[in-house]
């Protein structure tokens, strides 16, 4: 491989990081999964990176992701528009976060070590480990719900099983098992393989929608049908935004985990930068136009994919196994990328001589089964305002800590072997970086009481009408954790004084090839 395709790369020599690791291999903090990766794991293109997220993206919730917004009283064009700049807007802090997973070969749970300490990284990958453990679950539902789908098509008798839809769900959740065990590269492989199939399902929904639909004009004069509510725009625009903020800043975390096998910083910005905003924007249109469509055809809006494709298929059971196939296929993707290779990392990261990648994935399964995923997705106003936002205040403001460290504070330079020792540059105190712990309960202070009410309001519908003051805040949720959360780290770093300067005879080598 010519040097200059590494050129980003913190460490491009073989021989320098098989020194390293050997220097640290005997270190609690240390396994051949959570090592840092060598120009020969370097393998993911531009493509792959493409791929990964349209095999993320492509997926029932994104198609559904609008429809709370719609529903409460946005037009259609309003509830694109939200879902498209917050995913705009994520984009920066996930290849800020990328930066450092290509450059230094190493995953989510070894980076942070950086900001909040050899074990104070525990708590950052916990609190994002446990949110993929959620949305492990809630996928997994919805997959199991499209498997039981087509086995009733295949079989009527199928329906009359008792606990049918809980027998696919872990038949799914099985599958899926699977898959996990496979490790890394089988994500990869399969990524890459389901992303052409998944753009060509949207795309023939889509067609489907205008044609029996009578036309595109037809279908968005219809539109109007799909809003329930009469809640205005910018009330909801807040809360909306910061929810599809928070529906991908799980992956601004742990983006490093899969950035850590770009080829170089370009492949992994380009990538992204097309595979993330692009196609939640088309899918989530596609939810948009097909649902419009489906008020001209049957007379009401049909937001669930796996019902509409029921209907439109009765009389032609092929189509219906083919559709069913292709859901499964996008919800698979999905999981194994965003809800799996994060968390198993994460649970690694706990024990590393102990919990391999393999068996961190299986952790994360059973999490999954015992988080009650049917009554996440069941309560539209409990899984958008109050799961998406909720959780997206608290990693917002783990995120503006690993930012503000990486970027300002250490600027973009850490010290390799030092993140596998316990008693190290990254040690802090006794393992803890206590400003890092400050600024996220500092940020995550004001929206604490507006979240309590909601999720303890029955029937939440989403905002706050007529909030107080501190209600308020939590209508912008992460927006005000990340700001709050990044400017005490900021300061509290720059009354302690600098971090420290790394290693001279490294650094000098790293900078040599880092930019």
């Amino acid at each position: 491989m010519e040097r200059n395709e590494f050129r980003d790369l913190a460490i491009n020599d073989q021989a320098e990081l098989g020194r390293i690791k050997a220097e640290v291999s005997a270190s609690s903090l240390y396994n051949n999964d959570l090592a840092p990766t060598g120009p020969e794991e370097r393998t993911w293109t531009t493509y792959n990176l493409i791929a990964l997220w349209v095999g993320i993206s492509i997926v029932i919730t994104t198609y559904t992701l609008a429809s709370g917004l719609i529903a409460a009283g946005m037009t259609w064009w309003q509830g694109l528009l939200t879902v498209s700049l917050g995913n705009f807007i994520v984009l920066i802090p996930l290849l800020m976060n990328a930066h450092a997973g290509t450059k230094y070969g190493v995953p989510f749970p070894v980076f942070v070590r950086s900001s909040f300490g050899v074990r104070g990284a525990n708590f950052a990958a916990m609190a994002r480990a446990l949110v993929a453990c959620g949305w492990f679950g809630i996928q997994t539902w919805i997959g199991g719900l499209a498997l039981d789908a087509l086995l009733t098509a295949v079989w009527g008798g199928w329906a009359n099983v008792a606990g049918h839809a809980f027998i696919t769900f872990f038949i799914f959740w099985a599958i899926q098992l699977a898959i996990i065990l496979r490790g890394i590269e089988g994500v990869k492989v399969f990524e890459s393989l389901a992303a052409p199939l998944l753009i060509v399902g949207g795309v023939a929904l889509l067609a489907w929608g205008f044609v029996a639909g009578g036309g595109i004009g037809n279908v968005f004069s219809q539109s109007a049908a799909l809003q329930e509510g009469n809640t205005s725009f910018w009330i909801l625009f807040w809360p909306g935004l910061a929810a599809n903020v928070g529906y991908w800043v799980t992956l601004s975390l742990n983006i490093p985990d899969f950035t850590r096998y770009a080829k170089s910083q370009k492949s992994q910005i380009i990538g992204q930068s097309i595979g993330l905003p692009l196609t939640m924007t088309a899918f989530s249109f596609v939810g948009i136009a097909v649902t419009a469509a489906t008020v001209v055809v049957y007379g009401e809006a049909i937001w669930n994919p796996v019902e509409l494709i029921t209907r439109v298929a009765a009389d032609l059971p092929i189509v219906l196994i083919i559709a069913m196939v292709v859901i499964v296929i996008a919800q698979i993707s999905t999981n194994m990328a965003a809800n799996v290779v994060s968390p198993s990392n994460d649970f690694s990261n706990l024990a590393p001589k102990y919990i391999s990648f393999r068996m961190g994935g299986i952790i994360t399964a059973l999490i999954g089964i015992v988080s009650f995923p049917w009554v996440l997705f069941d309560n539209v106003g409990a899984y958008i305002f109050t799961w998406l936002v909720g959780y997206g205040s608290l990693l917002g403001a783990i995120a503006a800590v690993m930012i503000v460290d990486y970027w300002i504070v250490r600027k973009r330079t850490l010290d390799l072997s030092e993140l596998y020792k316990m008693e190290g540059e990254y040690s802090y105190s006794k393992g803890w970086n206590i400003k890092a712990l400050v600024a996220v309960f500092v940020g995550v202070l004001p929206v604490l009481p507006g979240f309590f009410k909601a999720a303890t309001t029955p029937g939440f519908a989403g905002v706050f009408v007529e909030p107080t003051f501190i209600e308020s805040l939590y209508n912008y949720g992460l927006f005000l954790t990340f700001a709050v959360a990044g400017l005490v780290y900021l300061g509290l770093s720059m009354l302690g004084g600098r971090a420290p300067e790394p290693v001279p005879e490294r650094s000098a080598e790293r900078e040599a090839v880092a930019e």
